[in-house]
């Protein structure tokens, strides 16, 4: 089956020369490792579109607000410091953007849920210090160039090698791990999810799940993978959360507004 030159161009861009010749052209539905490919591309396009706006309804509760109780702020900036150090280490190891490409985004929407955190508690000088820090050490780590010397060879010159760049994303694994920790503790003992997006959660959740299977397919890096695979299940944890505390308050909300004033009510007419 031959496709129209606008179709074949991004298939073939997507999913290979080979790939596209034995699956759309010769129609082989037995090539198992080009449907398995094709998928997994199939998947990471996906989850980088969804990565684009998978924080989206999280801002939007938090503005409207005008608050960002039951979010916790040591999670977002854990996360947020794994997703730099993963994005510098993705770009410099030359990983396609479709096993990645979402942590830009997720990066991106991240740095704004902090500063909207640390603007509605009035800490606004807080909140551009955390910003700009982030910013300038995701430059650091991935800025890299390459140089050629007079013999011809090709040298990489960074001020992070890339060494201390692979020890740093070992390093996101627990990282990410304690990033989750601090948000299920918070919902656990306040009895709810607070300002917590159900879209978010969810989607995290099956990324992470579709994410195990692009990088098992595509990248084959264990480090890589060892993170997904332990995210995968605490990000299952909070969609359990999610679940269990679905349409409940606080403990403490409830208690500020029930018992407080009832029980006043109550002495008045005693001394009446």
């Amino acid at each position: 089956m031959q496709l129209p030159f606008f179709l074949k161009t991004p298939a073939v861009a997507i999913i290979g020369e080979n790939c596209y010749s034995s699956l759309i052209e010769n129609l082989d539905y037995t090539d198992v490792p080009c449907i398995k490919y094709g998928i997994s591309k199939g998947l990471g396009i996906g989850i980088v579109a969804g990565g684009a706006i998978v924080k989206i309804p999280q801002i939007i509760k938090i503005v409207q607000a005008r608050s960002a109780q039951g979010v916790s702020f040591s999670s977002y900036f854990l996360e947020t410091l794994a997703s730099v150090i993963a994005l510098a280490y993705n770009v410099r190891q030359g990983h396609p953007i479709s096993t990645y490409g979402e942590t830009f985004f997720v990066t991106i929407q991240n740095l704004i849920i902090i500063a909207l955190m640390l603007h509605y508690n009035g800490r606004n000088t807080t909140a551009f210090t955390v910003i700009t820090s982030l910013l300038f050490f995701g430059n650091v780590l991935g800025r890299s160039s390459t140089v050629t010397q007079v013999d011809g060879t090709v040298l990489t010159v960074s001020v992070i090698s890339i060494e201390i760049l692979t020890v740093l994303q070992a390093l996101t694994v627990p990282i990410n791990l304690l990033s989750k920790v601090p948000q299920i503790i918070e919902n656990y003992q306040s009895g709810s999810t607070g300002q917590l997006s159900a879209f978010t959660i969810f989607n995290y959740f099956a990324g992470s799940l579709a994410r195990v299977y692009t990088t098992l397919t595509e990248v084959k890096d264990n480090i890589i993978l060892t993170g997904f695979l332990l995210s995968t299940f605490l990000n299952c944890v909070l969609a359990f959360q999610m679940a269990y505390y679905w349409g409940r308050s606080s403990h403490a909300v409830k208690g500020d507004k029930g018992d407080g004033p009832s029980e006043n009510k109550k002495r008045v007419k005693k001394l009446d």
